[in-house]
């Protein structure tokens, strides 16, 4: 798929063809930026967010703490001021992490490590729901975190502890669930966790 490929023409909502008759996949409308860039990555330590932002510009990207599990996003060269030892005990459990890919239908999360993880985005849970429903992920599974065609309708959630959530964005911790069936409530109570934000439709 043509990182470059335009938004259909809405004259043919239908055949996803644009102006020049091309055809194009309308999902893709979610990551066409001119720089190429479909999301960018926030890794954040329970409420601390520990290093930059990381552009996402290829299709997928691998996620995972120690050299050398692959190339990607690696955990382990984001550096922190202190770390407790829920944090410590948490990132030894990331390992080979996970694989994340851009695909026709939406975000998919494919988990490579030895441990769960859990995830959430407002296109898992029915529509109208108070907040976003947690899924594990067992080691060796995938699960489609976020729904192209499901987003158009969404707003924005807030959950009380839990502040504003982009309606745009999944929320992925490693190793730690959190929510109703978890004595941790919020994602900010989860050792390592991932904010993924996609590029808005234009």
């Amino acid at each position: 798929w043509t990182e470059m490929s335009e938004r259909p023409n809405s004259s043919h909502p239908e055949s996803g063809c644009n102006a020049h008759g091309d055809w194009r996949d309308p999902g893709l409308a979610w990551s066409t930026t001119r720089d190429g860039c479909w999301c960018r990555l926030a890794y954040w330590e329970h409420r601390t967010r520990v290093g930059r932002l990381y552009a996402v510009h290829e299709t997928s990207v691998n996620i995972f703490c120690e050299l050398p599990q692959g190339s990607g996003f690696s955990l382990g060269q984001l550096q922190a001021e202190r770390r407790s030892a829920a944090v410590r005990r948490a990132r030894s459990k990331i390992g080979r992490g996970l694989l994340l890919s851009r695909e026709r239908d939406g975000v998919w999360a494919y988990n490579r490590s030895e441990h769960p993880i859990f995830a959430s985005s407002p296109t898992l849970g029915p529509p109208g729901a108070r907040g976003p429903p947690v899924r594990k992920v067992l080691p060796g599974y995938s699960l489609q975190v976020f729904d192209y065609e499901r987003a158009g309708g969404q707003a924005g959630w807030r959950r009380p502890g839990d502040g504003p959530c982009d309606p745009n964005s999944i929320r992925i911790s490693f190793a730690k669930g959190w929510g109703p069936c978890y004595s941790r409530q919020f994602i900010t109570a989860c050792p390592c966790w991932l904010e993924i934000l996609l590029t808005k439709p234009r």
